[in-house]
């Protein structure tokens, strides 16, 4: 069992009943900290002659270790758990984001233009010339988030209802880091063409669509038909919002071990969408040779059980991952957590780049390779450079609905690359910043230029 560090997402708040007196409060914290509770705030509540009560935050690394934490807090003689909450689940109760209106609607008039009879003229204008629906509806800012349950995030198929969650988490993402609306959409169907036919049928009210959470390969085939049968962006987060920053992040580490694009050997482990992807991204860069991994090894023209988008990325070679790993020189994982081990690393070439992506338990402890490799990313925000989508779909979506772009290209992915790595100067980048943070707010407007800039070269920008 990996021992993962304690993080806010599975933070608690401990409500406790105190005696006032010298000591019990260190007796408390202490016996947090002999289970590896990782304490936070500590709020007084109440206090009188006899006893005190006190909120207390902890985080920890799992379920499990969060119920030890309360067990060793029980232990105490003459403390009452008066309450314990899950900080993850409070913060979700009741959904996460809401819809408010634009203007004030405080009078008559207000009211009469807002609706009926004035709402009439504005019908009438969008039915002669249907372009002013970017113009005088939320269209122009609106994305829909749509997802059929399939494969969220690294848990599996848990169907539409259970990944509501994410979506409004991605909703809340899109308006906070690049003030873009978005809606969730999670659609009761996991048939690709009922899939296409539910966006098509909801896409008059959206500027854009951002699939999420679609199993492989019916996300290639959802993602291609909607991208021809649409005039808004579509665009597959988990695909390219995974390839755009990874990219990004393998500019800048290849800065610091002097090495080229074109001339290294890039092992990606997992060939589902984000692997395929990157790969897809990483060629369009300039890599040549990239070996690419599924869970029966190297993805060889040997095989006969490859899919045509596994097809593509099929090599003479064959083998197990960790053949492939011997003399290369970066690995990147978007796969199962534990499948590379210290040695393997050892067995890459000079100052290998590891990108261990797998969530929430990556291919490899960071902790363990500290020697070994030169420049270490994962996917989790508590260790140095989290490859996280974050920095690259809200500025996407910022550049292509500004422009009004009539789809995504490769260029605009690539642009957006390059514009993440460029905001790392070179008197900040060293093997543990290669990224930006996800709160710096120059990415999202960089972002988003560089997809404009792009869309305008490919000619898809109607404005």
């Amino acid at each position: 069992m990996v021992n993962l560090t304690p993080n806010p997402s599975y933070s608690l708040t401990l409500r406790l009943e105190l005696p006032n007196r010298a000591g019990t409060l260190a007796a408390v914290t202490q016996a947090i900290a002999s289970v590896g509770g990782n304490l936070g705030q500590i709020s007084l509540i109440e206090r009188t002659l006899k006893i005190s009560r006190r909120e207390i935050t902890v985080d920890a690394s799992s379920t499990e270790h969060a119920q030890h934490i309360v067990e060793a807090v029980k232990t105490i003689p003459d403390i009452k758990i008066l309450k314990v909450s899950d900080r993850t689940f409070d913060l979700h109760r009741k959904g996460k984001i809401t819809i408010e209106s634009r203007l004030p609607l405080t009078s008559q008039s207000d009211l009469a233009m807002a609706y009926t009879p004035g709402v009439g003229r504005i019908c009438q204008a969008i039915a002669q010339n249907p372009e002013q629906v970017f113009s005088l509806t939320i269209k122009s800012n609106m994305v829909a988030v749509v997802t059929d349950g399939s494969a969220v995030l690294g848990l599996g198929n848990l169907g539409p209802e259970a990944a509501l969650p994410v979506m409004e988490g991605k909703a809340m993402l899109f308006k906070e880091f690049a003030g873009v609306d978005a809606f969730p959409i999670c659609l009761a169907t996991q048939d690709t063409e009922e899939i296409i036919k539910a966006v098509k049928y909801i896409a008059p009210v959206f500027g854009g669509v951002n699939l999420e959470d679609i199993s492989a390969p019916r996300c290639f085939e959802i993602e291609k038909r909607l991208r021809q049968e649409l005039d808004i962006p579509i665009f597959h987060d988990d695909q390219h919002g995974t390839a755009i920053v990874s990219l990004a992040a393998l500019i800048n580490a290849l800065k610091l071990v002097n090495k080229s694009l074109e001339n290294i050997r890039i092992v990606i482990n997992g060939a589902g969408a984000a692997g395929i992807a990157i790969a897809l991204l990483l060629k369009k860069a300039g890599a040549k040779s990239i070996w690419m991994c599924d869970s029966k090894g190297i993805l060889s023209l040997k095989r006969n059980d490859l899919n045509p988008e596994k097809q593509a990325f099929a090599v003479e070679a064959s083998g197990t991952l960790a053949g492939a790993m011997q003399g290369a020189d970066v690995f990147l994982g978007v796969s199962a957590p534990g499948v590379v081990t210290k040695e393997m690393v050892k067995s890459m070439a000079k100052d290998p780049i590891v990108f261990a992506m797998a969530n929430p338990i990556p291919e490899i402890q960071p902790e363990l390779i500290q020697e070994d490799a030169a420049v270490i990313a994962t996917g989790r925000s508590d260790y140095p450079n989290q490859i996280n989508n974050v920095l690259a779909f809200p500025g996407v979506f910022r550049g292509a609905l500004d422009c009004r772009a009539k789809t995504i290209t490769e260029n605009m992915y690539l642009e957006a690359a390059k514009a993440i790595a460029s905001l790392i100067t070179a008197s900040d980048l060293d093997r543990e910043h290669i990224v930006p943070s996800v709160f710096d707010p120059r990415v999202a407007t960089a972002v988003a230029a560089a997809v404009q800039h792009a869309a305008r070269t490919d000619g898809v920008a109607r404005e």
